[in-house]
């Protein structure tokens, strides 16, 4: 199969999951960009007209409003610079949170296969280094790139304006620029796939020891886990050095090129001067527009590789997004159920519990085995099935295809006498309690998360409110009924509504309505000790 030549080093790859405000502000720093590289190519001909008016002339006619014109012209380029970083800072802020939140949102659809195969710190790279170099890169690098290129177009067309003869010669370091990053490039991307690679393979080694602390310390094997991260430490170093060496190499030959094109302006600039073809001025340009265009040379050169580096963290993510899931609904399915993010509960049926296992066969996406051969199974609704057999026989498997983490290989799963896969995942998840053998606790303590849910529960009796409904029922009752006073009635120890007397007192008193308080025994035999305090509330308010 022809691999697909990657186009732009892959940026236009992200152009979908780079909507919004994110283009808003990339247009900005764009116009931005060339604003900012027009007032440093303009800046040059001040000292131009400076040499060639007020030096050579002997005079200081127009001196006022040279200065104002150039105390302008640096406003606006200090300005515009300000205005840009804020600009790029924004985008880099907003790239890398969108595209951290379409990576995780796209987690959460992939099928449990993706993660046997891939490790966590490998996911983890993705998501969070892979998202963050795609981010910085993007807002500062196009930010750098715009400005750049902007200053170098404009030098050379004011170059060519000043002496097209010197311009060419300046010229002449362009293919040289030209066949460097075309060798470089090459030997760059290969050196950095590498590098990102085995970085990939230390952040899973490094996850590996942390999570699997406890059985490094049972198995004794903390030396052989020592060796194994020295080893994949070792690789990363030798071709990390690989790389740096072609990368010194190619900022040298830049830095080289840049610098030569100053020595010819000031060995030809100087001739045609000395000759009186061109005035002491232009030659000042000449030379500060050659200085100026070193610094952009070798800038564009690091945003090159940097752009070189970046396609390999473009591609990887990319690739994560573009992974789909080996468990999926159809698009049937999804638009009566909803998905996980905008599910429609109003379409949910029902769940009896009737399963059936027909004619199943199974192999994990990795495997080379079936783990189940033309198995069948029926559990009516309310059974309880006890499956029993050695590791490996395929006792999670089953509990693992009923849930549809995994698709049979061929057969049907039955839920209620339908095919499971006519009904949405997130139904089944719904209606389906499964308790793991190795649960994941999430963050927070487990009387966080009861408070947590407690609190979330509108009126419950165990919270503590300071107005509750069965107050303001209570009111509104007496004042329908004009009644003259409430009696309560609760279960000793028993009614849940007595931690919430203190409050309905509260209440009444403000409402200054009288409350008498009776607490009732199950057990009791006589009533006369209530009669009593019912005659004397009755006598009290009168």
């Amino acid at each position: 199969m022809k691999k697909e030549k990657t186009r732009w080093f892959g940026i236009p790859k992200l152009f979908p999951y780079l909507k919004g405000y994110g283009r808003l502000v990339l247009a900005d720093m764009i116009a931005l960009g060339f604003i900012g590289s027009a007032m440093d190519a303009v800046i040059p001909l001040f000292q131009q007209y400076a040499i060639d008016h007020f030096i050579a002339d002997r005079t200081l006619a127009g001196l006022g409003a040279f200065v104002a014109l150039y105390i302008l012209v640096m406003i606006v380029q200090t300005a515009t610079n300000c205005v840009s970083a804020l600009a790029a800072c924004k985008a880099e802020m907003y790239i890398g949170r969108d595209l951290k939140r379409v990576c995780f949102n796209h987690l959460q659809t992939l099928s449990f296969s993706y993660f046997n195969q891939n490790s966590v710190g490998y996911i983890h790279a993705r998501v969070m280094s892979d998202t963050d170099k795609i981010a910085t890169i993007l807002a500062w690098g196009l930010m750098e790139a715009v400005w750049y290129v902007a200053y170098l177009a404009l030098a050379i067309v004011m170059m060519f304006v000043l002496n097209w003869r010197l311009a060419l010669c300046v010229m002449a370091i362009v293919p040289v620029l030209a066949v460097a990053s075309v060798y470089f490039q090459k030997k760059l991307v290969f050196h950095h796939r590498r590098v990102r690679e085995q970085n990939s393979k230390i952040t899973s080694g490094f996850n590996e020891g942390i999570t699997g602390a406890k059985t490094t310390k049972t198995l004794v094997i903390e030396e052989k886990m020592e060796r194994e991260f020295r080893g994949l430490t070792g690789v990363m170093k030798r071709e990390s050095v690989k790389e740096m060496h072609f990368r010194s190499l190619f900022m040298s030959t830049t830095a080289f090129a840049a610098s030569a094109a100053l020595a010819v302006v000031l060995w030809q600039g100087g001739i045609i001067t000395m000759r009186g073809a061109m005035l002491i001025g232009t030659l000042s340009v000449f030379v500060n527009y050659a200085q100026g265009m070193m610094e952009p040379i070798q800038w564009l050169v690091q945003v090159f590789s940097n752009l070189v580096n970046v396609q390999v963290n473009i591609e990887r993510v990319t690739a994560l997004l573009d992974t789909q899931s080996d468990v999926r609904d159809t698009p049937e399915v999804t638009a009566k159920y909803g998905d996980a993010f905008e599910p429609k509960k109003e379409n949910w049926e029902m769940l009896h519990g009737d399963i059936s296992f027909r004619d199943v066969t199974f192999r994990y996406p990795d495997g080379e085995e079936n783990v189940l051969e033309h198995f069948n199974l029926e559990v009516p609704q309310g059974t309880r099935v006890a499956i029993v057999g050695e590791t490996g026989a395929g006792k999670s498997t089953l509990v693992n295809l009923v849930c549809r983490f995994y698709e049979p290989t061929q057969g049907q799963v039955l839920i209620d006498g339908r095919d499971a896969r006519e009904r949405s995942q997130l139904w089944l998840h719904a209606n389906i309690g499964y308790v793991l053998q190795t649960p994941h606790l999430f963050s927070g303590t487990v009387l966080e998360k009861m408070a947590g849910r407690i609190a979330a529960q509108e009126g419950d009796t165990f919270l503590y409110e300071a107005s509750k409904d069965k107050g303001d029922m209570l009111i509104d009752m007496v004042q329908e009924t004009n009644a003259d006073a409430i009696v309560l009635f609760m279960m000793k120890f028993c009614d849940p509504e007595e931690f919430d007397y203190p409050i309905l007192k509260k209440q009444m008193e403000e409402a200054s309505i009288p409350l008498l308080y009776l607490e009732v025994d199950q057990q009791m035999e006589s009533y006369e000790q209530l009669r009593t305090r019912v005659q004397s509330f009755a006598e009290m308010i009168g």
